[in-house]
């Protein structure tokens, strides 16, 4: 059986592994560069020309390594990198219309989950008449699923003319997303480094909505206040009292978490001035335009057309792999002035 120690050693040595790579590439093209060297002096015109090509290679190759593969080394390992994600999806202005588009993005990010291998449940939501929903959270299980669905934290933007709208009038809404990071500790504990049990209000009331004699008789919905944040998450979906409480206490850890990520990001880069606008989560991330079969992201300035192959395939993966392309190069760019100021 893996002692801690064992498992600790394991992950340092799985994190070399980009390093180890990275040099041992270097030094074989290197190597193979040197090897091309004496015949560009070859009499033969055909290996000359032959040589030649193979050298013009392995140096774009070596200045690859040089520009792109060693900085990007300086990024330090993310320290969520092994964490499963919560995503709460919350309708905004626009009424129906808000509700109907939080649907849509939902099968988007169940699709995704399917695609990736990750298991995706929805653990609390709460339907409206016409088929929309107010609001719901994601289960992703799943390891670096918070790490490659964090991008998807903010306001989602819809232009499209609303399948009642009789004059074919464009309406806006949007639907609000926070990603959340979510480790396997879902039980409260005396030792948890993110709270203490002290700190927490627990509250069981009957659950509400239907379910007919159980919802009446048994008080098994549960509400959790942790006072010094004031984050409050209630839980009735499940059947009983304990189960409610688990997955209260699932949430209260997610969005506890998440709260010291977004302050450890604030204060790192506060002493540069120079706090990402991806932190701000008021802000408009993304447009879906229906009428121009177009979909943007406004952090990175991205655009692509045919919107169906987003809602209904995998184009959410183009956007999430140009923002972790942006954040590295952001954390490139950090690390070197860091060095520089040193």
């Amino acid at each position: 059986m893996s002692t801690p120690k064992d498992i600790a050693r394991l992950r340092q040595i799985k994190e070399l592994e980009p390093l180890h790579e990275a040099w041992s590439s270097w030094t074989k093209t290197r190597e193979s560069l040197l090897d091309t060297l004496p015949l560009l002096q070859d009499p033969d015109a055909t290996m000359r020309s032959l040589a030649e090509d193979e050298f013009t290679s392995l140096k774009n190759s070596l200045s690859t390594h040089l520009s792109t593969t060693f900085p990007s080394l300086l990024v330090p390992p993310s320290q969520t990198q092994s964490f499963s994600a919560l995503l709460e999806l919350k309708a905004g202005v626009g009424g129906s219309e808000a509700t109907l588009f939080l649907t849509d993005l939902l099968r988007v990010y169940m699709r995704y989950a399917n695609l990736r291998g990750w298991h995706a449940d929805v653990i609390q939501s709460s339907e409206v008449l016409g088929g929309g929903m107010r609001d719901a959270i994601v289960e992703v299980k799943g390891v670096g699923a918070f790490d490659d669905l964090r991008w998807e934290t903010g306001v989602h933007r819809v232009q499209r003319v609303p399948a009642t709208e009789a004059s074919g009038r464009v309406h806006t809404s949007t639907v609000a997303i926070i990603v959340l990071p979510l480790s396997e500790e879902a039980e409260p504990s005396g030792d948890d480094n993110l709270f203490k049990m002290e700190d927490v209000r627990i509250e069981v009331m009957r659950a509400r909505g239907a379910g007919g004699q159980h919802v009446n008789k048994t008080e098994s919905a549960v509400r959790l206040t942790h006072i010094p944040t004031g984050v409050t998450v209630s839980m009735q979906d499940e059947r009983s009292q304990h189960q409610n409480k688990r997955r209260a206490f699932q949430v209260l850890r997610a969005r506890l978490m998440d709260l010291k990520i977004t302050k450890d990001i604030a204060d790192r880069r506060a002493t540069r001035q120079n706090l990402i606008k991806t932190a701000d989560r008021s802000e408009k991330i993304r447009t879906y335009n229906y009428a121009q079969d177009r979909v943007t992201d406004h952090r990175i300035g991205l655009s692509l057309k045919n919107l169906p192959s987003f809602m209904e395939g995998d184009g959410v993966q183009e956007f999430l792999d140009a923002m972790k392309r942006n954040w590295e190069a952001e954390m490139m760019e950090e690390a070197v002035s860091e060095v520089t100021v040193d």
